[in-house]
């Protein structure tokens, strides 16, 4: 318990630093023209793990929602259920939630950095039980905007820390995905005339 207490704290801690380093920055870094905007996107993909059991490589599907109340920072949600080549009926499932920063923007592209934390569910060989373990996962990627509307996530990179994974002490699986996004509503960061990407 101490030591799932102790893991929650830093990961709220690394959380409060990501949040707090763009936003001190935020108010002399930015022009007129790319003001605050809060969006919401939802969207999904693909995506290949090593699930680090075994030396599996598994892949499948996840959806994620991203909410953000202001153009640099937001909430993003995700789940993912890896079912694809695997091994002796090993599967992997996650369901995660945390912070979702925008780091740094090149024209239609943007560079990202998230921290989620939440449960993930592993089913184990020849179908003979499963767990569910306490887990963090840093990451980040990039998007690249094809317009108002749509955003190409690619690459995802995630690196998962799985808490009390019996003997193993924690699990460490990783992977990438790559998918595709909608804007549902919200208020688009540039004006049209300041896009720097269109002419």
């Amino acid at each position: 318990m101490i030591q799932r207490i102790s893991s929650l704290a830093i990961a709220a801690a690394f959380a409060l630093g990501v949040i707090a380093t763009p936003l001190a920055a935020d108010a002399q870094a930015h022009p007129t023209a790319s003001g605050p905007g809060s969006y919401l996107d939802a969207g999904g993909g693909v995506s290949l793990f090593e699930s680090d059991y075994g030396q599996r490589y598994i892949g499948g599907g996840y959806v994620n929602v991203d909410m953000h109340p202001h153009w640099r920072f937001g909430l993003e949600a995700e789940g993912r259920w890896l079912r694809v080549h695997t091994d002796e009926g090993v599967t992997q499932s996650n369901y995660l939630i945390g912070p979702h920063v925008n780091i740094k923007e090149f024209g239609p592209m943007v560079v990202y950095g998230k921290f989620l934390v939440g449960g993930s569910r592993m089913v184990f060989p020849f179908n003979d039980g499963y767990g569910t373990f306490f887990t963090m996962a840093p990451g980040g990627g990039l998007d690249f905007r094809l317009g108002d509307r749509w955003t190409v996530r690619a690459p995802d990179f995630e690196y998962q820390i799985w808490q009390d994974f019996g003997t193993y002490g924690s699990l460490h699986p990783y992977g990438v995905s790559v998918g595709l996004t909608y804007r549902i509503n919200g208020v688009d960061r540039y004006p049209k005339k300041n896009r720097p990407w269109r002419h």
